[in-house]
């Protein structure tokens, strides 16, 4: 089982890209092998073309289609997802997460944007047919504090939400694990 870990910041250093990181962190103290997947990585000229034939963008596909779940991050700019992030998911074909379980996250600077999530970047993945949707995670940048001594620390409301969403995606990958196994 494989989980794509699918960042659409523009930063490296940003709440959203550690929340990410905490997450993936998390995935593989349950066993689950991750592959962070950074859009801004990717070539922006490409992408701008949504030229799928360039060779990091169809490594980049290849990589989401193997996948049995992604995470996928974002900060919340203007009430909505990232434009880069709007690019990459452009590429995937209609049916692009079909039979994957999508966990959504989201980081603003208030609880303003909170309901962007549900409201922008849910009904695109829906359309996608992701078999799962689980609950979406929105954090303030506030709750994604960064200490260089202790790393990623969240504040305890964000913390039980984030730890929820992990044990509802590892549910959801040892469900498929065993229904694999039976078969």
């Amino acid at each position: 089982m494989s989980v794509i870990l699918l960042g659409g910041s523009p930063s490296s250093q940003s709440s959203c890209s550690r929340l990410l990181q905490h997450v993936g962190d998390k995935l593989a103290v349950h066993g689950w092998r991750t592959t962070r997947l950074e859009v801004r990585e990717l070539p922006g000229p490409a992408l701008l073309r949504m030229d799928a034939n360039d060779p990091e963008l169809a490594r980049a596909l290849a990589l989401v289609a193997q996948a049995d779940a992604l995470v996928v991050a974002t900060p919340i700019y203007k009430a909505a997802y990232t434009g880069m992030l709007k690019l990459f998911l452009d590429l995937l074909p209609q049916d692009g997460l079909r039979g994957k379980v999508v966990l959504p996250l989201a980081t603003g600077g208030s609880q303003s944007h909170l309901l962007a999530l549900d409201y922008a970047l849910r009904p695109v993945l829906a359309s996608m047919s992701a078999r799962a949707i689980l609950s979406s995670i929105y954090a303030t940048s506030e709750q994604v504090a960064w200490d260089s001594q202790r790393g990623t620390r969240l504040a305890g409301p964000i913390a039980e939400r984030v730890a929820e969403g992990i044990e509802q995606l590892d549910a959801e990958l040892q469900a498929r694990v065993q229904t694999a196994a039976a078969a």
